[in-house]
């Protein structure tokens, strides 16, 4: 195989198995206990999970395929900080499951970076019991 040939296969190999690990995830989170409510009320699931792969692949191979914003469409959803921790749980396993592990490592990191965002943007205030909070203390 020539190394253009190569180049040109690398990519269509990690799209594969970027549409793989979305798959994979998903079916983990549909069977989980605590984020299965959330993914089961998905509307349209095969036409999210093009549009996580298109996220994935922006993210990892810089195609323009995902033109979205992610946060706002998250920001009405009934997750607590808990579903969060098991989200990146469950995204960690698959991405280390299916992607080669350089990329894996770098969809984790970015994962587990939105995660935090996510939380601040939805949990800004700290409740009167202590825990991240949609609200400030009354």
């Amino acid at each position: 195989m020539s190394a253009s040939t190569e180049a040109t296969a690398e990519p269509t190999t990690l799209e594969a198995a970027i549409t793989t690990c979305v798959r994979a995830f998903y079916d983990k989170g549909l069977a989980d206990p605590l984020l299965g409510p959330i993914f089961s009320a998905i509307p349209e699931l095969d036409q999210h999970l093009d549009i996580i792969a298109n996220f994935w692949s922006k993210s990892l191979l810089g195609t323009d395929r995902y033109q979205g914003h992610p946060f706002a469409v998250h920001i009405n959803l009934p997750v607590e900080p808990e579903h969060f921790a098991r989200w990146v749980e469950l995204f960690t396993q698959s991405a280390r499951e299916y992607l080669p592990s350089a990329q894996a490592e770098e969809a984790i990191a970015k994962a587990t970076h939105m995660s935090q965002c996510f939380q601040g943007g939805l949990f800004p205030f700290t409740g009167a019991d202590g825990k991240p909070s949609r609200l400030p203390p009354h």
